[in-house]
């Protein structure tokens, strides 16, 4: 796992970088400014990013209605993947959420990504449901890690 890799709320300064890891991820299917800016609004402090020498490597979208949470994105840069970026947004992540009445992290994965469903079962994470035609060449599958209640 990368040491020097500082995650922090987003900034608005963050946006042309985000868009770099975004591009070099996702290609054709990357979101667009205006959706991260709406992201940026909506869900606050639960867009991350990831810094390393004040540069962004990574980011994460989480955001909260009630007592479910939705991972809506996570991506670190190519040049930084399998440096512990992603791990270290997603602890950042949970913990963040553990200070909340949250009962459930949802997400949704390329059927055919086995790397990121393994990366998601090592975090707690299970399968919920296949759901057909998800994405534009795809199934997606819903995963789900559920929160122990702070009551018991």
């Amino acid at each position: 796992m990368h040491r020097h890799c500082r995650v922090r709320p987003v900034r608005e300064q963050d946006l042309e970088e985000i868009l770099l890891v975004e591009h070099a991820s996702f290609g054709k299917d990357a979101y667009d400014r205006k959706l991260f800016a709406e992201y940026s609004h909506k869900c606050g402090e639960l867009f991350l990013v990831a810094e390393i020498a004040r540069r962004i490597w990574g980011y994460s979208i989480t955001c909260v209605r009630g007592e479910r949470a939705e991972l809506v994105s996570i991506a670190t840069h190519p040049l930084a993947r399998r440096t512990g970026v992603a791990s270290r947004l997603l602890d950042s992540t949970l913990r963040r959420l553990r200070r909340r009445p949250v009962t459930r992290l949802d997400l949704m994965v390329r059927e055919t990504n086995t790397d990121a469903f393994r990366f998601y079962v090592r975090f707690g994470f299970t399968r919920v449901k296949r759901v057909r035609g998800y994405y534009e060449d795809g199934d997606g599958l819903l995963m789900r890690r559920v929160f122990k209640s702070s009551a018991t």
